[in-house]
């Protein structure tokens, strides 16, 4: 699916505090009743000392600047991408409630299993605590240093490589020899291969040995092993949460239909989230994305790192209506919370 280039603007003029007021109460009602908003009913809601006829005056003027648009000559009005980046961007702080915060807190002060169980599992909590579809994307661990190498013999014939990330992750691979290899020679090959790896990465190049005994044959195979399994393991892994929720948040079949696609598509899901996060967004909003068919389609992002360094992303996909507070509080929770368990920190704060 081809992008339009775009040029996305988080600073959007300041409004005068009434406009503000107003728009912020259009965006708060469209995003709870999915209907557009009339004058009178942000004359209401909004803390305004004005007629509704002095609300309907500015609401016509923030139609004039963009900010909103009118459906129907008869309707309300329902605020337009610029609308929502204006309300986005001069958010306070959303927060959950104690309620979920003691449910992040509580998954990963249990959580086990390797890594992709884990970011499995992580995907399906940030959809439960939205009632969004969730993405959690694990960068390349190609830069990612060993942490141990183990040779385990099954039989004379038959050896299992097992390497350790420091991202967590765990690579197996079998090794069929030609020759018998005795238990010691299998102890002293994997003496040597920890020895030469490691703490290098799958990009250092390494001198294996060039004698001909079965420890040296050994270690060469393992070494040519894992560079062979370079090429996948360099591709990031996507982990998508709550699917079947884009039918229950998005309006029309088509619309549905299209989404559900996108998210089949791994290559383009990573291509959209490290997008977003390059341009140094935490949202982007509907036409922001580049993409036509994600017009309708609000995405929430935040990075996740291990020693510092950019590990992965979790990511919400939803409306262009939805509840960017909560949303944007549980992405970041469970960011943070993603960031210290990989990271190995057994307190969670």
């Amino acid at each position: 699916m081809a992008r339009r280039p775009v040029t996305t603007s988080q600073n959007t003029k300041d409004l005068d505090a009434r406009k503000a007021t107003i728009l912020e109460a259009v965006v708060a009602e469209h995003i709870d009743t999915a209907q557009p908003v009339g004058s009178s009913s942000v004359a209401h809601s909004a803390d305004l000392d004005v007629s509704p006829a002095t609300v309907r005056s500015e609401m016509v003027a923030l139609e004039h600047e963009g900010y909103l648009a009118q459906p129907h000559t008869s309707a309300g009005r329902v605020p337009t991408d610029k609308g929502y980046r204006y309300f986005v961007d001069h958010l306070k702080s959303g927060v959950m409630s104690s309620a979920q915060q003691h449910q992040v807190q509580d998954f990963f002060a249990n959580v086990r299993g390797e890594v992709e169980d884990v970011l499995q599992q992580t995907s399906s909590l940030l959809s439960r605590l939205t009632n969004y579809t969730s993405v959690v994307v694990r960068a390349s661990h190609g830069h990612a240093s060993i942490l141990s190498v183990q040779l385990v013999s099954l039989d004379a014939r038959h050896q299992v490589l097992v390497v350790v990330f420091s991202d967590g992750a765990v690579i197996k691979h079998s090794i069929m020899s030609t020759y018998d290899a005795s238990f010691e020679d299998v102890t002293e090959a994997s003496r040597q291969l920890n020895a030469l790896l490691l703490t290098t990465t799958l990009e250092s190049r390494v001198q294996v040995p060039s004698r001909s005994d079965n420890v040296a044959t050994l270690v060469r195979e393992a070494v040519s092993v894992l560079h062979a399994e370079q090429p996948t393991l360099d591709g990031e892994q996507v982990f998508i949460g709550g699917s079947s929720r884009v039918a229950e948040v998005f309006d029309g079949v088509e619309t549905v239909r299209t989404v559900l696609s996108i998210l089949e598509q791994e290559l383009l899901v990573v291509t959209l989230i490290q997008d977003i996060l390059g341009r140094g967004l935490s949202v982007a909003i509907g036409s922001e994305h580049g993409y036509e068919a994600l017009s309708s389609c609000a995405v929430i992002v935040a990075p996740v790192t291990i020693d510092g360094e950019p590990a992965g992303a979790v990511g919400l996909l939803g409306p262009t209506r939805m509840k960017y507070p909560e949303a944007l509080a549980a992405a970041a929770m469970v960011s943070q919370q993603l960031t210290r368990h990989l990271d190995g920190e057994d307190g969670l704060g």
